[in-house]
């Protein structure tokens, strides 16, 4: 694969085209939902978590049985009927008036949005070869932060106008988003089913122990994904004299760092050994991160500033590198005629980290302070480190008409 920033022309291209299309979408979701759902249609607060918690519960439930439909009835179809029917759930939010239909409406977004990254994963797994896919998912990770950056821009309009027709020109953009996401994967080449429609395809993801291991393991490297959006902010207002923007600087180097060397920090991954180094190397620098960050408490604004950014610097690190490593591991380690069931099984790591991630570092580091970041630091190091013996036994029991595995050190 070519080394640039932009994917190369043919399926690759197309698959971050429409990345880019729904991400922009979600950007504009993610900033401008809470205060739509709250002022505009008159949830209280407390419901609309609820509401979104038993969404994202039933999502990462049906991931795994619709990444199975993937790979049964095709990855390409299947992911552009999920992604109409992520339209059309976002859709559907622009009529909710009362819980009880906001919490369905919420259950179909999660299912689709869920079952929508298990095909897609599968579709890309169909389409690229196995030594190009961490590099593929690089560019789509760099793609991902981009659209959000563009969609968060448009939320901001929508937030500054406060309208009610500013909000709900922010989700028909959201569903169209999703349209034109679907539109492009029907450019794509078909992928035949890696199952036939008659055969079993065995006990399934959820028998499979050694790969629920790694999948644990992962969740618990993911805990670090809200950190920017509720972790340090509230870090910053309870325990640093830093001054409230740098709230939003460091979320924009985050970002901007993503975009521009994530598939840099790609490059060096191509096999299991590679990517257990990679995962091992992030969780030092992901304990450098937090031991720095702890620094910030008790000192000089400009002191604290300073360390939060190099702190921000080392987390930015750390979570590619763990990004490239264990896109590599959830692919090599998957059945070949499963990969959309065992990603839709992978994917809910990121849903269990969203939903119990608040609540985890709001203890570790509000209430905790340094000790927490320390024990964060650690407890990532150690979920790094178990993920070596963890792919070893995984790999000892991949199928033999699976890419032979790289041997890991």
């Amino acid at each position: 694969m070519r080394h640039s920033l932009v994917p190369p022309a043919g399926p690759q291209r197309v698959l971050a085209l429409a990345q880019l299309s729904n991400s922009v979408g979600d950007g504009a979701y993610y900033v401008t939902s809470a205060l739509y759902f709250t002022h505009v249609v008159g949830l209280a607060p407390a419901h609309v978590g609820l509401g979104l918690t038993v969404g994202w519960a039933v999502g990462s439930v049906v991931g795994v049985p619709l990444g199975r439909l993937a790979d049964r009835r095709g990855a390409r179809g299947t992911a552009v009927l999920l992604a109409l029917a992520t339209g059309l759930a976002v859709a559907s939010f622009l009529v909710v008036r009362d819980f009880v239909p906001f919490v369905l409406a919420a259950c179909a977004y999660a299912s689709a949005q869920s079952g929508l990254a298990a095909a897609r994963q599968a579709l890309l797994a169909g389409l690229v070869s196995a030594g190009e896919r961490t590099g593929l998912l690089a560019h789509l990770q760099a793609t991902l932060n981009a659209g959000l950056a563009v969609g968060a821009g448009l939320g901001g309009l929508a937030l500054h106008a406060g309208t009610r027709a500013a909000y709900l020109g922010v989700f028909a953009v959201d569903a169209v988003s999703f349209l034109v996401c679907a539109l492009l994967l029907l450019r794509l080449p078909a992928v035949a089913p890696r199952v036939p429609s008659g055969k079993r395809s065995g006990a399934g993801v959820l028998r499979d122990r050694p790969y629920a291991v790694i999948t644990v393991l992962n969740t618990v490297l993911l805990l670090r994904m809200p950190l920017l959006s509720l972790g340090i902010p509230l870090w910053i207002a309870e325990r640093t004299a830093a001054p409230a923007w740098v709230v939003s600087a460091l979320f924009v180097l985050n970002t901007g760092a993503v975009m521009a060397f994530q598939v840099r920090m790609a490059r060096g991954v191509s096999g299991l050994a590679s990517a257990t180094r990679a995962v091992r190397r992030s969780g030092w620098i992901m304990l450098a991160a937090c031991a720095v960050f702890a620094l910030s408490a008790g000192a000089s604004p400009w002191v604290a500033v300073g360390a939060l950014t190099v702190g921000a610097v080392l987390q930015v690190v750390a979570e590619m590198g763990q990004s490239a490593g264990s896109w590599q591991l959830s692919f090599d380690l998957a059945p070949a005629e499963r990969v959309g069931e065992y990603q839709g099984f992978f994917g809910t790591g990121v849903t269990v980290a969203r939903t119990l991630g608040p609540l985890v570092l709001t203890t570790l580091l509000v209430e905790w302070g340094t000790p927490g970041w320390l024990l964060l630091g650690a407890v990532t190091l150690g979920a790094s480190y178990a993920m070596g013996p963890a792919t070893r036994r995984a790999a000892g029991r991949v199928t033999t008409d699976v890419r032979q595995p790289e041997l890991v050190h």
